[in-house]
């Protein structure tokens, strides 16, 4: 099982506009059903939870048909 920290999924989003059911179609297609997810206060997420997680942490901001990554909602850390 692969385990990827939410900052690869961030990264993928770019600037394109997603509803939840493509976020997570891209997730999977992406990354794979099997991936886990992980941030800095949460861990083992799958994507149906990740989306949950950015969504409650404010990183989406609203757009006209759903909603994008909000570029300065970023965490500045590195991971190691």
């Amino acid at each position: 099982m692969k385990k990827l920290h939410a900052h690869e999924v961030l990264n993928m989003m770019g600037t394109k506009t997603y509803t939840e059911e493509l976020l997570k179609k891209e997730i999977l297609e992406n990354f794979g059903e099997d991936t886990l997810f992980y941030t800095c206060s949460a861990e083992d997420m799958n994507a149906d939870e990740l989306i949950a997680f950015l969504k409650q942490k404010g990183k989406f901001k609203p757009q006209e048909e759903g909603f994008a990554f909000d570029e300065t909602k970023r965490c500045n850390h590195h991971d190691s």
